[in-house]
C-alpha cells in the first residue's frame, strides 16, 4: 500500500474510529437480499431520500459503482453496552460513529475527490429531502448505507479479516470507503 493510504488509515483512526482495516473491493458482492430488506422499510427511510432505495440506483448500478474501485477502508465504531437494552448507549455510541464518519469522509473528499463513500443508515443533511422531485441539495455530501448498496455488512468484514463482532456486551457500527 502506499504511503498515503497509509496515512489515510492513521487519519481515520484520529477522526475517532475504534478500529480500521483494509477493503478489497473484489471482495464485496451485493445481495438482492439484502436490498430487499430495505423495501420492508423498517427504517422508514425506503422510498423518501436520494441515498437510500431505490433513490440510490439499481442494485446493478450500485455494483457497477462500488466496482470502479479497487481498494478502499472499513471503519468502525465499537463500544460496550450496560446489556442488550441499553438504548442510551447505542444511540451515544451510533452519534460518536456518526461524528466521526462526518470528520473522515470530508477528509477523504478532499484528498480522493472521486471517492465513494458508505455509512450506516440514511442521511441526515436535511431535516426535508428533495427527493424525488428535486435533485439533491448537498451531492458533495452524500454517502448511502453499505446496505443501501446491497452489501451484508458483516460478510464484508470477514472478507476482509476485520472483525465484525467484538464480544458480549458490544456494539460496533461500520462504515466504507473506496478510493481509485
Amino acid at each position: 500500500m502506499s504511503e498515503k493510504y497509509e496515512e489515510l488509515k492513521q487519519k481515520a483512526l484520529a477522526c475517532g474510529f475504534s478500529h480500521v482495516g483494509d477493503l478489497d473491493a473484489d471482495t464485496i458482492q451485493v445481495k438482492s437480499e439484502v436490498r430487499s430488506a430495505c423495501a420492508e422499510n423498517k427504517c422508514q427511510h425506503y422510498n423518501k431520500n436520494w441515498v437510500c432505495p431505490p433513490g440510490c440506483g439499481t442494485l446493478e448500478e450500485c455494483s457497477k459503482q462500488i466496482h470502479k474501485y479497487s481498494k478502499g477502508l472499513i471503519v468502525q465504531t465499537t463500544g460496550e453496552l450496560e446489556d442488550s437494552f441499553d438504548i442510551e448507549g447505542m444511540q451515544e455510541l451510533g452519534e460518536r460513529h456518526k461524528e466521526a464518519f462526518h470528520k473522515f469522509a470530508a477528509v477523504v473528499r478532499e484528498e480522493y475527490p472521486g471517492a465513494l463513500v458508505l455509512g450506516d443508515g440514511a442521511c441526515d443533511n436535511c431535516r426535508e429531502c428533495t427527493y424525488p422531485d428535486a435533485p439533491c441539495r448537498f451531492p458533495e455530501r452524500q454517502s448511502s448505507a453499505m446496505e443501501a448498496y446491497g452489501m451484508l455488512v458483516s460478510e464484508v468484514c470477514q472478507q476482509n479479516d476485520i472483525l465484525y463482532y467484538y464480544g458480549p456486551g458490544t456494539l460496533t457500527y461500520v462504515g466504507c470507503i473506496l478510493v481509485e
